[in-house]
């Protein structure tokens, strides 16, 4: 898809992965819409020309505002990044449910919701394209975050069925799974750390902007699947063709104070 002159509505874009793919797709000729907790970031990121609508995405009547003041402002969604998302560290056994409901609330409802709100004009004008920021950790399973490779393992296959939707309607759908990129995602985790080991590992880590120079390059050749950096589909295909030695390496990984066993 030529990203010159469309419309596009990007999610958590008020820092790391969000903010630099308003900035890549801006570069391109993009109309921005961007929305996220912080009006002042949001306007730091997208300029006098975005249209920003601030709120947390947990909230329904916020996705609908965003939806609802992108189209009166534009006349059109061309293309939606569901971007917002946030982790959590806490072993799968013992983590609080209200803090399990928050992140599925944040990491699959709101880009679900987000889908079926830009979903209908899409078909009407036969035409759009959704991208879904996952994980590489929704394509293997980590066991410091366990709970978090679920809500992308789900948004993994929700972007997979939509495929199959909505593909007689023009609508084209992309799934982003990211490696390490160095963003502020452990930082706002809602609870736990990261494994010493896992924070320690900068051997494949990237920038947020090379993440959204990714994502671009996917939009543009109308990709099925973004893995950033490439190297994680080799992780990938390890633990397709191996899964037990997968699993030991992850455990050893694992390992230390901060599993609270």
């Amino acid at each position: 898809m030529q990203i010159d002159g469309k419309v596009v509505l990007i999610t958590g874009a008020s820092e790391g992965i969000g903010a630099a793919c308003a900035s890549a797709f801006g570069r391109r000729g993009a109309r921005l819409s961007l929305t996220a907790r912080s009006r002042e970031k949001l306007e730091a990121v997208g300029g006098p020309q975005a249209l920003v609508t601030a709120g947390d995405l947990i909230d329904p009547d916020v996705r609908r505002r965003v939806v609802e003041r992108t189209l009166k402002h534009y006349g059109t969604i061309d293309i939606l990044i569901n971007n917002a998302g946030v982790g959590l560290y806490t072993p799968s056994w013992r983590a609080p449910m209200p803090l399990v409901r928050r992140m599925l609330e944040l990491n699959f409802f709101a880009p679900l919701e987000m889908i079926q709100l830009v979903a209908p004009p899409m078909r009407n004008q036969r035409s759009g394209m959704i991208v879904n920021v996952s994980s590489i950790a929704g394509k293997v399973t980590f066991p410091w975050l366990t709970l978090y490779s679920a809500s992308k393992y789900a948004l993994n296959s929700l972007g997979d069925g939509l495929r199959m939707e909505l593909r007689q309607c023009g609508i084209r759908v992309v799934t982003v799974c990211p490696g390490h990129v160095t963003t502020g995602f452990s930082g706002h985790a809602l609870e736990g750390r990261v494994p010493e080991r896992v924070a320690r590992t900068r051997r494949f880590a990237i920038t947020a902007e090379q993440c959204a120079e990714a994502i671009a390059r996917g939009v543009e050749r109308d990709a099925r699947t973004v893995m950033a950096p490439a190297v994680g589909w080799f992780l990938v295909g390890l633990e397709r063709l191996f899964p037990s030695l997968v699993d030991a390496q992850l455990v050893r990984i694992n390992q230390g104070p901060q599993q609270n066993v």
